[in-house]
């Protein structure tokens, strides 16, 4: 069973920077991995991760779930892109509002969400540090017993 658990992410001053930094990089990999989809013609998720994940990897330094997430999060943009464009969002074919838009592969702002899962995040607390999965498990167990019950 999952559980949803929110988190307060109560940061120091270096603590945010390495936050910040992290995402530029995640958001910098995805406009290369989005670069290389729009030269190859591939946008596939399952075809794109075959030739862009060790790029993803080495490019920032990145984890495995994390360079997953970014290769899923450009597959994604992708797919609403070519949704939009068949909609008429950007014009008639022909229009160069829709050339334009057809002609450059996207690019992510350094700010842009990044998805984080209990796979790449955990916390520290005074006892130690822990997934966040396993946490919200061991809370979840502790509500659920029934005082007096063995």
């Amino acid at each position: 069973m999952k559980q949803v658990v929110r988190v307060k992410v109560l940061a120091d001053a270096q603590q945010l920077d390495a936050v910040v930094r992290t995402l530029a990089v995640c958001n910098d990999t995805a406009t290369l991995v989005a670069r290389i989809a729009h030269e190859r013609r591939v946008f596939r998720r399952r075809d794109l991760r075959a030739i862009t994940y060790a790029t993803a990897r080495e490019h920032g330094g990145l984890g495995a779930q994390v360079a997953q997430s970014v290769i899923r999060k450009v597959a994604d943009s992708y797919t609403s892109l070519r949704a939009n464009l068949r909609n008429g969002r950007y014009g008639p074919k022909g229009s160069r509002r829709r050339a334009r838009v057809e002609n450059l592969p996207i690019r992510f702002r350094p700010d842009a969400a990044q998805p984080f899962d209990d796979r790449c995040l955990s916390y520290a607390d005074i006892v130690g540090s822990h997934n966040i999965a396993h946490r919200a498990a061991e809370d979840y167990r502790a509500q659920s017993t029934v005082p007096g019950a063995a």
